[in-house]
């Protein structure tokens, strides 16, 4: 395989998973406007169990905050990665390297993150002091997420590499 041909498989591969972070930031963005424009406090989480509707808005915002984070953590940092020669094996290589890059502020805090998800399925059928906590947490590091796709695209853009004008394949 050419070098070409290597960097076109890895261009494409990376604005590809770029393009689907971008779709889902924008549902993401839907459930934090909707979610957040709420008056969120600890008698509103207490409530949750009694409130099916509002209950489903918080899951599909955890969700959807769960599924962007998993793509760029999985997807869209490796291939940006790999792109630019980089090779690593593990995630938190990746993502020290992402913030090498400037495409990340920290790497400790997109595991914080992670672990935020855990704290939000269900937790606020136990704790759910903790569970609010969580969630603002969540508020607050959507807005990382949505920054390390802008960042990408700008990286990508300032390195001139386009986006694909055929089908390329996610290998």
């Amino acid at each position: 395989m050419s070098a070409q041909h290597h960097l076109s498989v890895h261009a494409g591969n990376t604005w590809l998973s770029l393009e689907l972070a971008k779709k889902e930031a924008v549902q993401l963005h839907y459930s934090h406007t909707t979610l957040f424009a709420l008056d969120i406090d600890l008698l509103w989480v207490e409530n949750l169990t009694q409130r099916p509707a509002l209950a489903e808005k918080v899951e599909a915002f955890v969700s959807r905050f769960g599924r962007l984070q998993d793509h760029l953590g999985e997807k869209l940092l490796p291939r940006y990665a790999q792109l630019v020669g980089e090779q690593y094996k593990t995630q938190i290589d990746v993502l020290n390297f992402a913030e090498r890059a400037g495409i990340l502020v920290s790497a400790d805090e997109f595991l914080a993150a992670r672990k935020l998800r855990n704290a939000l399925v269900h937790e606020y059928m136990q704790d759910a002091q903790d569970f609010l906590d969580s969630l603002h947490l969540a508020r607050q590091s959507s807005q990382m997420l949505f920054d390390v796709i802008a960042k990408t695209e700008a990286e990508l853009t300032r390195l001139g590499i386009e986006p694909p004008t055929g089908e390329t394949s996610l290998s």
